[in-house]
């Protein structure tokens, strides 16, 4: 039975629609191309896409990408985000002819740079390069020793987590911006604030947590059985034979994982430490836009563009049933306006199960991500998100401090005036 809001508009839509165009995208100049063989990289299995090659952007394609993006946003500030893979494969002089070109196409905009890495190839030249020129990095750092090495090995199978603390101690020694992203796995519930505390102990004070939830296929022997001791394949979750891969976390794990990060949060950090999921839930309790597509209403703007120029809706859908087109072919506003994308977008509101609508958090939660969304509810209805019950554990948990962070952010209060009243509630 189709969806009876599948073909909706809502005036916010055409808003948007029609509004100057402005969105983010994420650059993968080495594609998925990596130094490190993470158990659960949802993106080491795009080489396939690509023919197996290691992929690499040109010059000449990096110039077309830099002109294109800023050309297309009608805002004055324009965002770089450049991801992988690993991205620092490609060496300093990448980023440097980057950079180079970034001032050839501002005209009267200004540009800004956040990158991602895995860590382990940071130097102190690196780091030079980044405080140098205002990057914003991202690190991945799951947590202490044992939870970090459980799936982040290297090609070889080593751990990687004292070469991630020491390209880290780079960033810190010369004042580089960062913020960490952990990934919520099964090595990790149950242990939020350890995690939390850990990550407070070398530095981060912008933390993101990621859950994993992720499915899978074994590659096959010469039998045609699964072969168990090999690495599977990550794949979309409507593949034939798909099953959910062992290292995900738990729904109800999940939600307890941040409750537990939140308890010493409220009553310790609040304003001087910053946790995104807390800081999209108090903007939507708020009613202000959350910094992340994840818990937005709608999403379709922020996509992936390959090595090659391909542009995907998304970083999480870069399949190729999902290829948006190639920006040799047309401009990257064509496609980011493009019915396709636009219909991906308001998708994530309007396929929604009936269970949300009547849900009190839908306001918050928004159905998070439709990567998420692979579940049935109780009447049988697709689109449940597979990580429902945690958060709304975790929104029904923070429910009494976000009304009071609300209130006092209405009369012109900092929200961390929440602490002391905090104090006096039982966790």
């Amino acid at each position: 039975m189709p969806h009876p809001f599948h073909n909706m508009l809502l005036l916010e839509d055409a808003v948007r629609i029609n509004g100057p165009a402005a969105f983010n995208i994420m650059l993968k100049p080495a594609g998925s191309l990596c130094n490190l063989d993470c158990l659960y990289c949802y993106y080491l299995d795009k080489a396939e896409i690509y023919g197996g090659l290691e992929p690499r952007m040109t010059e000449e394609m990096l110039e077309d990408v830099i002109r294109e993006y800023i050309a297309a946003n009608d805002v004055p500030e324009v965002t770089f985000n450049w991801h992988g893979g690993e991205p620092l494969v490609l060496g300093l002089d990448f980023y440097r002819k980057a950079l180079e070109l970034e001032k050839k196409y501002a005209a009267d905009k200004t540009v800004h740079n956040t990158i991602q890495t895995n860590g382990t190839l940071l130097d102190a030249q690196w780091a030079d390069f980044f405080r140098d020129n205002g990057f914003l990095v991202g690190i991945s750092l799951d947590g202490p020793r044992d939870i970090h090495d459980k799936y982040r090995k290297d090609k070889g199978g080593a751990p990687t987590f004292d070469r991630v603390l020491r390209g880290l101690q780079y960033l810190r020694e010369r004042d580089v911006q960062f913020n960490t992203l952990s990934t919520v796995n099964k090595a990790s519930e149950g242990r939020g604030q350890e995690v939390y505390h850990f990550l407070k102990s070398v530095g981060s004070r912008y933390m993101q947590f990621m859950p994993v939830v992720e499915h899978v296929k074994y590659p096959l022997d010469a039998h045609g059985k699964p072969r168990k001791s090999a690495r599977p394949f990550i794949v979309d979750p409507a593949t034939e034979g798909a099953q959910l891969a062992f290292w995900s976390v738990s729904s109800q794990g999940f939600g307890q994982f941040m409750c537990d990060i939140f308890d010493v949060w409220v009553r310790n950090d609040v304003g001087r430490y910053y946790v995104g999921l807390f800081d999209a839930a108090l903007a939507n309790w708020c009613g202000v836009m959350p910094g992340t597509c994840v818990y937005g209403r709608t999403c379709g703007g922020n996509s992936v563009i390959e090595h090659n120029g391909d542009l995907y809706p998304c970083d999480h859908f870069v399949y190729p049933k999902y290829l948006l087109g190639n920006i040799r072919e047309q401009t990257i506003r064509c496609m980011m306006e493009s019915p396709t994308q636009v219909r991906f977008g308001i998708d994530k509101r309007n396929t929604l199960p009936s269970k949300c609508f009547r849900c009190k958090y839908l306001f918050a939660c928004n159905g998070e991500c439709p990567k998420h969304r692979f579940n049935k509810s109780e009447n049988g209805d697709t689109g449940l998100n597979a990580l429902c019950e945690g958060y709304y554990k975790f929104y029904d948990h923070v429910a009494p401090y976000m009304e009071i962070m609300k209130g006092l952010l209405e009369n012109g209060q900092p929200p961390a005036y929440v602490i002391p009243w905090a104090r006096m509630r039982r966790p």
